[in-house]
């Protein structure tokens, strides 16, 4: 425990000189609430049609696989019209039908490579149905509450981030970082680790 927590403090000290908040990245005043669990959550705020989110996915998916225990990386669909309000439904009927890991990479792909707009619940359902959703069920879950309820859940934590693009991050609901304070999308992942672990190192017990 001692190695780790000198690890973390040295990496910290490099950070602090390099990363400054109001510069490189935003300390939001609230804080925006992004979940009631234990973990650390490290929000990524998208929309399916935009190539720099598509660009950034894989980066993200390799980045979020070497996030330490007690953190966890959670897509938050921004909803700023009534398309992406579709999409971002999509992505949490998806998830109700736990295939996320197939469709959401699918969505992506018809929009981005294959030019799919999915403006309509019909061309939402006809994708779905081609990765073996079946229609019935879709329609069942597509206008659910719950879901609904996911899509209202997600623009109130965007509009609380106060997000003007996407791809954007937020971690622990405190540090909102961007493209364009960042400079690059790696340098956005860079910035979300040493927060992380200034974020973490604030969690650790105390010792008496």
């Amino acid at each position: 425990m001692a190695i780790l927590f000198s690890f973390l403090a040295a990496n910290l000290v490099s950070g602090e000189a390099q990363w400054i908040s109001g510069k490189h990245y935003t300390t939001l005043v609230p804080p925006v609430t992004v979940g009631s669990g234990q973990d650390l959550v490290v929000t990524e705020f998208f929309w399916y049609g935009c190539g720099h989110c598509f660009a950034f996915e894989p980066m993200l998916t390799a980045w979020g696989k070497r996030l330490p225990a007690g953190v966890a990386l959670k897509p938050s669909p921004a909803v700023w019209n009534d398309p992406m309000q579709m999409h971002a439904k999509a992505f949490y009927v998806a998830q109700v039908l736990e295939q996320t890991d197939v469709l959401h990479q699918s969505i992506f792909n018809a929009m981005n490579l294959e030019r799919r707009r999915l403006v309509s619940r019909l061309a939402i359902r006809d994708l779905f149905e081609e990765n073996g959703v079946d229609p019935e069920r879709f329609d069942n879950i597509f206008d659910s509450f719950g879901v609904n309820s996911q899509v209202r859940l997600a623009d109130a934590r965007a509009k609380s981030a106060k997000i003007t693009g996407t791809p954007s991050m937020l971690v622990a609901g405190k540090y909102l970082i961007d493209t364009k304070s960042a400079g690059s999308q790696a340098t956005m992942l860079e910035i979300a680790s040493y927060l992380i672990e200034k974020e973490l190192a604030t969690r650790q017990p105390q010792e008496y």
